[in-house]
């Protein structure tokens, strides 16, 4: 009964429970080859009991299961992303079907060249992830990845890690993001200065985090899914292919409508037109409507049957089933790590560790980036347990802002198994487990390192 109150009363003990579940899990998705979802809950489980969660707060009862860690590990993430999941699936369908993601890419092609089009793909990722979310750029943009892989050849990961490097940076330094956006309200800082030192410290971590994606890429030998591919009928490749136009309204209006509710909830007082703002800016509504709109414009009107569209939005939803239980288990095994307190353990180890600062932000934020996997969640985690601090230090605006770019880049650094993102790409792109650790855990590394290094040069002199 000592051993096991060590696990979960102990700074070392609650580490060392982490690590071995880390550890037995991917034992159990690479060495045994069990099915990713099934570890992800065996794993979990193993690891509440020992780290000494109750049955009752695990599970629940019959009158409280829904707040149980399982059903709300599951539900925090599904309940999040399933209808974006979807919607951005069916969008997608419609771009490759309709040959609007072709249109678009040899656009591309044209400007960057076809040795360049992982180029391209990065570009995109990065302006493109400034106005959406990370999962929302993937399920929209990944047509494009998939077509430029058929066209170019070689591996998927070549295409899909530039992109990748893209949203990723965005996601964690730039507003309207949330994580940079909470952090930026907890210490009192502009988003103009927010924003300066996200693009400065950003493009170089992009640049270099793109580069190692498209060699690493190249190694990995990964191909289309054949379950994400839109077979053509004659029908569908004797139509002439929409117009560049069409193509980038049928992308760009999710996008758009996202932005304008982000920004009018930031910056527009209350008025009807900014709960409209809100409404259609709500991911769900706005994807929904670009499916509306796009299988409109881009399908029923260029010749295709309703009967057609039909069968294709439904083969298009097959391979999401396994796709969102996957992504439900990884959010139910970093919610476990989070209920045994392990990021609380991490965070109390590194408050007072007597680190300069901005050190300090990005030490913390990295560890529980580690412990509990969300980029999201250790943003906040970390503004929470530095607020003080930095009220009382006297910092100036542009030394704020620095201070929560270290934050921002210790909360991507090294993606891994507790990390529902790192499922959504693996099961999205075909990478195995193995192969994601020695890509996305390691590009996100570079990210984290590079954006952090050129702060704490600028911080000399600011």
């Amino acid at each position: 009964m000592g051993f096991l109150s060590w696990f979960h009363d102990s700074t070392a003990g609650l580490l060392t429970l982490a690590a071995l579940g880390i550890a037995l899990l991917l034992v159990l998705i690479i060495r045994v080859k069990l099915e990713p979802f099934i570890a992800l809950i065996v794993v979990g489980f193993a690891v509440a009991l020992l780290g000494g969660v109750s049955i009752e707060d695990l599970v629940g009862s019959a009158t409280k299961a829904n707040e149980s860690v399982l059903e709300s590990g599951f539900a925090g993430t599904l309940g999040h992303v399933t209808a974006i999941i979807g919607l951005g699936t069916v969008l997608g369908a419609i771009l490759e079907r309709s040959g609007a993601a072709e249109v678009l890419l040899d656009r591309l092609v044209r400007v960057f060249g076809e040795k360049g089009t992982p180029y391209a793909m990065g570009l995109a990722g990065f302006i493109l992830g400034i106005p959406v979310f990370f999962d929302i750029g993937i399920f929209v943009l990944a047509p494009l990845v998939y077509v430029g892989a058929r066209r170019g050849g070689g591996s998927l990961a070549k295409y899909a890690f530039p992109l990748l490097a893209g949203l990723s940076v965005t996601h964690c330094l730039l507003p309207p993001h949330p994580g940079p956006v909470a952090a930026a309200g907890m210490f009192g800082v502009d988003l103009g200065w927010v924003i300066l030192f996200g693009l400065i410290c950003g493009i170089p971590a992009f640049v270099l985090a793109g580069w190692y994606g498209m060699w690493i890429g190249e190694k990995i030998n990964n191909a289309v899914p054949e379950d994400m591919v839109m077979e053509k009928s004659e029908a569908d490749l004797s139509r002439t292919p929409p117009p560049l136009a069409l193509v980038l309204l049928a992308i760009g209006l999710p996008m758009v409508l996202i932005l304008g509710g982000t920004f009018g909830n930031i910056f527009l007082p209350a008025s009807g037109f900014r709960s409209f703002l809100l409404l259609v800016g709500t991911p769900t509504v706005a994807l929904t409507l670009a499916v509306l709109i796009s299988g409109w414009l881009l399908c029923l009107r260029r010749g295709m049957t309703l009967a057609e569209v039909n069968e294709m939005i439904s083969k298009s939803l097959h391979p999401v089933g396994m796709l969102l239980l996957v992504i439900g288990a990884g959010a139910f095994f970093g919610k476990v790590l989070s209920a045994t307190g392990v990021g609380d353990a991490v965070a109390d180890s590194l408050a007072g560790a007597g680190m300069p600062l901005i050190v300090a932000a990005f030490v913390i934020s990295s560890g529980l980036r580690i412990a509990q996997g969300s980029a999201t969640v250790a943003i906040v985690t970390t503004g929470g347990i530095l607020t003080n601090s930095v009220a009382a230090g006297g910092f100036s605006q542009p030394q704020l802002a620095l201070i929560l770019i270290g934050v921002a880049c210790g909360s991507v650094i090294a993606g891994h198994v507790n990390d529902g993102g790192f499922w959504i790409i693996s099961r999205y792109f075909n990478i195995s487990v193995k192969d994601m650790l020695k890509s996305w855990t390691v590009l996100e590394t570079i990210i984290s390192f590079v954006g952090f290094g050129i702060a704490i040069t600028l911080w000399q002199f600011v």
